[in-house]
């Protein structure tokens, strides 16, 4: 069999099913653990080795992408809701809490997201999620700027990386009373005074 034939073959069933169980297991352990659960114990509790763990995963920034990308369609859907509103400031204030909620789903996630984030390294997993965010959160951004309710200055990248913080201040067991005030304070610096009230 050429090497063609082989690339275009579909994975061996025992190896999908290895995968899966995997990335089944580390959400658990990310869930109850979070970022920085032990990847042995993963691999243990999936029923395979470690070399089996880091063939499909080689790194835990590659684990954790994987992860992310299979609870990515509650993000999407929110995201289908929120381009269906009329005020694009509420609907960039929308998205900024999604993200939040996004990066609130294991502890410790907010770490690995902004250094991706600010290294912009194309060999780190995390990167390309981290870009697709920044830029759907810059769409958003452009579109409050243009209806003249946020700064021109602001940027999707700044967003980002505040949504990043508040969810790590958040898991940090802050009370939700405190976190709206701190979501205050962010809001009144990027956005416009009202000019019609």
């Amino acid at each position: 069999m050429s090497a063609g034939e082989q690339r275009g073959r579909k994975p061996r069933a025992d190896v999908q099913r290895n995968r899966a169980a995997l990335l089944e297991t580390a959400q658990r352990h990310f869930l109850r653990h979070g970022v920085g659960t032990s990847l042995e114990a993963v691999a243990k509790e999936a029923g395979v080795g470690p070399g089996t763990l880091y063939r499909h995963f080689p790194t835990r920034e590659a684990l954790l992408a994987a992860v992310l990308q299979t609870r990515s369609e509650e993000l999407v859907v929110r995201r289908a809701d929120i381009d269906r509103l009329g005020d694009p400031a509420e609907a960039l204030e929308r998205w900024l809490r999604a993200m939040e909620e996004y990066f609130s789903a294991f502890s410790g996630l907010p770490d690995p997201l902004m250094a991706a984030a600010r290294a912009q390294e194309p060999d780190n997993p995390l990167t390309i999620p981290c870009h697709i965010l920044i830029s759907a959160t810059d769409q958003y951004v452009r579109a409050a700027q243009l209806a003249g309710r946020v700064r021109a200055s602001v940027r999707g990248h700044d967003l980002f990386l505040a949504a990043c913080s508040v969810a790590w201040i958040k898991g940090t067991g802050t009370e939700e009373e405190s976190l709206d005030r701190l979501r205050t304070l962010l809001a009144s610096g990027y956005l416009e005074p009202d000019t019609q009230a």
